[in-house]
C-alpha cells in the first residue's frame, strides 16, 4: 500500500471515535475517512455530517466492501470485534481494532490466523504503547534506572460510573458484550503495558467477585501474575469505592529505585533513585490514540513499525479471561441451579 492514500471505514462511529481516534485518521499524513457505520441511521448521518464524511451505512458488510475503503477500523463492543474483523480481512483489507481484541482468546486466534492467511495486517488499539509517557517508562526500565526489576503493584480503586445500575446498564457491564465488568474494560490496558514493558506474563492467580449488586459481573478483582523473566506482579481493581479511595497508580520496584505512574490518569511521571526523587511531565495529543494510528500508517506505507502486537494483545484478552473464568463458572452454575 506504499505511496497509496488511506481511507478509512469505520465500524460503530460511538463515543470513542468522537474524540479520542476519529479525528486522528483524519489528520495523520496520507490517511482519510471514506465512510462510517452504525446500526442506527440517524446517528451514523450525524457522525457523518459533523465530521465532514461523504459516505455513511447502517450495514458494515457494505462499509466493508465499499471499493473507496481500503482499510477498516473495527470500534464497536467487544461482542463483534471478531466477527466484523475477520469479515474485513477476508475482503482484502487491513484492521485497526478496538481493545479488548475479542471476548475470549479463542476469537483472537482465529483473527490472528486469518490476517495471516490473507497476509494482512491486524492492529489492536492499545495506544498506551504509543504516548510519550509509557515510552519513557520503558526507557527507564531497560536503562535500568532503577536498577533490576523485582516486583510491580497496580491500583485501581473507582468510584461507580453512571449507567452501572437501574434498568438501563451500560454495555460495559453487560458480560455478553464487553466480556465482564469494568476490570475487562480497563485491566486490558495495563496488562498490556505490563507485557510492553516486562515481557509475556506466563501465569495468573486470581479472585473476583460481586460485591455491590449493581450488576452480574464482577466488580471487585485481586491477581498475583509471573513473567518469564521471573519478576512478580500483583493487582488489585475496585469499581464500586468512595471518592476518598479513588486511586489509579502503578508502582514498579527495583534493586536501585521505583517507578510511580497513573494509568488512565494523566499525572507525572515520579522516579525515585538512591540520589533522588523526580517528576517527570508528559504533554499528551489532543487526540490520544494519533501517534498509534501514525504508527500504523507508517508501517503499512513502509516507513515504520508500529508497537501494536497482536499476539501480546490475544495474550491480554487470555489473562483477562483466566483471571475471571471461576467467577462466570460459578455465576452460569448458579444460573443453572
Amino acid at each position: 500500500m506504499t505511496g497509496k492514500m488511506f481511507r478509512w471505514g469505520i465500524i460503530g462511529c460511538g463515543n470513542v471515535t468522537e474524540h479520542k481516534s476519529g479525528p486522528a485518521l483524519s489528520k495523520v499524513s496520507d490517511s482519510m475517512i471514506a465512510a462510517v457505520m452504525r446500526r442506527d441511521g440517524k446517528k451514523a448521518a450525524n457522525y457523518a455530517q459533523r465530521h465532514n464524511i461523504k459516505k455513511w451505512y447502517t450495514d458494515a458488510s457494505q462499509l466493508i466492501n465499499d471499493p473507496d475503503v481500503n482499510i477498516v477500523y473495527v470500534a464497536t463492543p467487544p461482542s463483534s470485534h471478531a466477527a466484523y474483523t475477520i469479515e474485513a480481512l477476508k475482503a482484502g483489507k487491513p484492521v485497526y481494532v478496538e481493545k479488548p481484541m475479542g471476548l475470549n482468546y479463542r476469537e483472537c486466534s482465529e483473527m490472528i490466523e486469518t490476517a495471516k492467511r490473507m497476509n494482512l495486517a491486524l492492529f489492536v488499539a492499545y495506544y498506551r504503547r504509543a504516548l510519550p509517557e509509557f515510552i519513557a517508562i520503558k526507557k527507564l526500565i531497560d536503562e535500568k534506572k532503577i536498577g533490576d526489576i523485582r516486583m510491580v503493584n497496580i491500583t485501581l480503586h473507582l468510584n461507580p460510573r453512571e449507567g452501572d445500575n437501574g434498568e438501563n446498564k451500560h454495555w460495559h457491564v453487560q458480560p455478553e458484550i464487553s466480556g465482564g465488568g469494568h476490570f475487562a474494560d480497563l485491566a486490558p490496558h495495563q496488562f498490556d503495558l505490563m507485557e510492553y514493558f516486562f515481557g509475556q506474563i506466563e501465569a495468573i492467580r486470581s479472585f473476583a467477585v460481586n460485591q455491590a449488586g449493581y450488576y452480574t459481573a464482577e466488580d471487585c478483582v485481586t491477581a498475583s501474575f509471573t513473567f518469564s523473566n521471573g519478576i512478580i506482579g500483583n493487582g488489585s481493581w475496585c469499581f464500586t469505592t468512595h471518592e476518598s479511595c479513588r486511586k489509579d497508580e502503578t508502582v514498579i520496584l527495583g534493586s536501585q529505585g521505583k517507578i510511580i505512574f497513573s494509568t488512565f490518569d494523566h499525572t507525572p511521571v515520579i522516579l525515585v533513585t538512591k540520589d533522588k526523587s523526580e517528576s517527570l511531565s508528559f504533554n499528551r495529543p489532543e487526540h490520544i490514540q494519533q501517534p498509534l494510528i501514525q504508527s500504523v500508517i507508517d508501517e503499512l506505507s513502509g516507513q515504520g513499525k508500529s508497537p501494536c502486537d497482536t499476539h501480546s494483545a490475544a495474550r491480554t484478552t487470555k489473562l483477562i479471561e483466566m483471571t475471571l473464568k471461576e467467577y462466570y463458572t460459578h455465576i452460569a452454575g448458579q444460573l443453572n441451579e
